[in-house]
């Protein structure tokens, strides 16, 4: 049996004519660049996260930078968030000129851990940024607790779990200002580059649609240095189809998740995913740990399973950022995941017999 880590086929096939319609209406009208396309997804968005503005950006990693530019944050800054994110979270700190501190995530939810936070604060410390990982919820009200109680910025970057919880309350809706990715393969993802930025503040949210349009309100008007950072109608369109399936799609990937539990829960030499008793997990990833992760990883595409490595080389110990000093061993935990992780197919359209090959192949790897 064949099985990718990705694909869209069972999700894009059944919602084909509706794709190709809503090309065909934005194709036939004419305008292709902050139109109403953008302005109905904008609205949408906002209603399913339950936050009052939603600002269609390029790509998660601008809306991340349109994020801290909103906030003013710039050189002589400290931004914290987790050691074991993504790159773009910290590339977004680098373009203001602000420095990323690492701290470390919990060992069970791989997500930024509280406890850790108050150590990491100095007197130049602005903004937290907690990354909703692999689609868990991050523990938000403790995270903002700190930040409130030292005066930070919190941005949340929500690229990973759209619709996922904390407490009852979506994600992407605790910081003043949050970014998220539609990239193609997120849980709402876009047939391209796009993104997002989500806040409660009137004012955040006009500086950052000025921003993303050459620092622009009124056409050749410029108020500030700008970019051009905009989402594009055609994926507006495409995100506004998409959107109306994302709770379906989300309760397949648990339903998945959970056979997945069931079926390696007596796999005593791997460690499932845990979830944290007051948030939810939309699951864009399910990620194992296991010590012999890469044997593991050869194994299972030997038996035609496609498998990926969330993520293999932590951002601390990447070229990229050795000028910030760190080396091997400063920060344990990232490592540790860097090295036992990983990811096994999960999307929308999966079987159980698929599901069931993959943890049979897992655990016949390990007896």
């Amino acid at each position: 049996m064949k099985i990718p880590f990705l694909s869209f086929d069972s999700m894009h096939s059944a919602i084909r004519a509706e794709m190709v319609t809503a090309f065909e209406n934005f194709y036939d009208s004419y305008w292709y660049v902050l139109g109403d396309r953008l302005v109905q997804f904008e609205k949408a968005y906002s209603g399913f996260n339950q936050i009052k503005h939603t600002v269609g950006i390029s790509n998660g990693l601008d809306a991340i930078y349109l994020a801290l530019k909103s906030l003013e944050i710039q050189a002589g800054d400290e931004v914290i968030m987790p050691s074991n994110t993504f790159i773009a979270t910290v590339l977004a700190v680098s373009y203001t000129g602000a420095t990323p501190v690492f701290v470390e995530p919990d060992l069970e939810t791989y997500l930024l851990d509280p406890t850790k936070l108050e150590a990491a604060i100095t007197s130049q410390t602005k903004a937290i940024i907690p990354v909703h990982l692999y689609g868990q919820a991050c523990q938000m009200v403790e995270i903002g607790a700190i930040a409130s109680r030292f005066g930070l910025k919190v941005i949340e970057d929500n690229a990973q779990a759209h619709g996922a919880l904390y407490q009852g309350r979506m994600t992407g809706t605790f910081g003043e200002i949050n970014a998220t990715s539609f990239y193609p393969g997120k849980n709402l993802g876009a047939l391209g580059d796009a993104g997002a930025i989500t806040t409660q503040d009137d004012s955040l949210a006009a500086k950052s649609k000025m921003l993303r349009n050459y620092g622009s309100q009124q056409k050749y008007t410029h108020e500030v240095i700008g970019h051009n950072m905009r989402m594009d109608e055609l994926q507006a369109a495409f995100l506004s189809v998409k959107l109306n399936y994302l709770d379906e799609w989300t309760a397949k990937r648990q339903e998945i998740a959970t056979r997945y539990r069931e079926q390696l829960a007596s796999c005593d030499l791997i460690v499932l995913p845990a979830v944290h008793p007051d948030a939810t997990h939309v699951y864009h990833l399910f990620v194992i740990r296991t010590e012999r992760r890469d044997e593991l990883q050869v194994f299972l595409q030997d038996k035609g399973i496609g498998t990926l490595i969330h993520y293999p080389i932590p951002p601390h110990l990447q070229k990229a950022y050795e000028h910030l000093g760190y080396k091997k061993g400063d920060f344990p935990i990232a490592e540790e995941l860097a090295q036992t992780s990983l990811s096994l197919p999960i999307w929308p359209g999966m079987d159980f017999d698929q599901i069931d090959f993959i943890s049979n192949q897992i655990k016949s790897f390990f007896s």
